[in-house]
């Protein structure tokens, strides 16, 4: 039985866990997690302890993988795998050298394409219509490892991050359940990233998710659905309080309303909707931190 060691502290290291766990030919040995405090540095953080505890594995908590307790941790554990997925963390030549060739990560992007940070996303931004998530052997630099397996699937026009998110959960299920057993029986394909094709995802951050309402309603409909749920979400100000919208339709402007861009032109119990520099998008659902419904005719905009 080969024995595992898994660094991550997302829903796909949860998935990750549990897959491994109940592998007839795995052991889970370890888990390595964001410490607690440090948990609102992802939006999407899922604490491992009880899988860990299910498992019989033991958890170490870090903020610093390349650091030296941690690294004594992997090594005592006795892993023959380094499972790195759902951990933003670069692993530095330290780390790299606990397993040579054999430290294993997952990225949610059709690798080569969109290497990086903020995969998921920057799909939906980039209107991809075909996505993946790629499972590899860590290289020696960002996303650049040899691939172990893929998992293809369309992305739908309305996608969502919490639908893409439950997508590529699915994706990496069926990848694990493929290599784990290849894995196990040494035949795992190293398959060498075709670098033509290489692109780079920049990293967000919760300020990328302001409206600009200046841009047409079904750019910022596909900003409202990138950092949806789970991500901090867009959001506008309206009459200084912060407003995140959750849920938005773009409709076309038949000249009906003369507004500026960011004006509320209509408004019901349901949604209200708000003039752009091309089209109106209709706001759904909506949260603010005060309680107030906007006002018809309020602009919004930044503070």
């Amino acid at each position: 039985m080969l024995k595992a060691a898994l660094v991550g502290c997302v829903g796909s290291t949860a998935l990750a866990a549990e897959m491994i766990a109940r592998s007839a030919d795995w052991s889970l040995e370890l888990i390595v997690t964001l410490e607690l405090e440090a948990a609102g540095r992802h939006s999407d953080f899922v604490d491992l302890n009880d899988i860990a505890s299910t498992a019989g594995a033991r958890i170490f908590r870090t903020i610093n993988s390349n650091g030296v307790d941690c690294l004594d941790a992997i090594a005592q554990s006795g892993a023959d795998f380094i499972f790195v997925i759902g951990w933003s963390q670069i692993c530095r030549e330290e780390f790299m050298n606990l397993k040579p060739g054999k430290i294993i990560g997952y990225h949610p992007s059709p690798l080569p394409r969109l290497r990086g940070r903020a995969a998921l996303p920057w799909t939906i931004l980039l209107n991809e219509p075909i996505t993946a998530g790629s499972l590899m052997w860590l290289g020696d630099d960002v996303d650049n490892g040899d691939l172990i397996d893929q998992q293809f699937f369309h992305v739908a026009p309305n996608e969502t991050a919490e639908t893409l998110y439950a997508r590529h959960q699915a994706a990496l299920a069926v990848m694990l359940e493929r290599s784990l057993k290849l894995l196990a029986a040494g035949n795992a394909p190293r398959l060498q990233q075709d670098e033509r094709y290489a692109t780079y995802a920049a990293k967000r951050i919760p300020a990328d998710g302001l409206i600009d309402w200046r841009a047409a309603a079904a750019d910022i409909d596909r900003l409202v659905r990138a950092v949806g749920k789970p991500y901090p979400g867009a959001f506008t100000y309206d009459r200084g309080e912060r407003l995140t919208v959750w849920r938005s339709t773009f409709l076309p402007d038949a000249g009906r309303y003369h507004a500026t861009e960011g004006q509320i032109v209509d408004q019901t119990e349901e949604h209200f909707t708000v003039m752009t520099g091309d089209g109106l998008l209709r706001v759904e659902d909506w949260e603010s931190g005060a309680n107030k419904r906007p006002r018809l005719h309020s602009i919004l905009g930044s503070l």
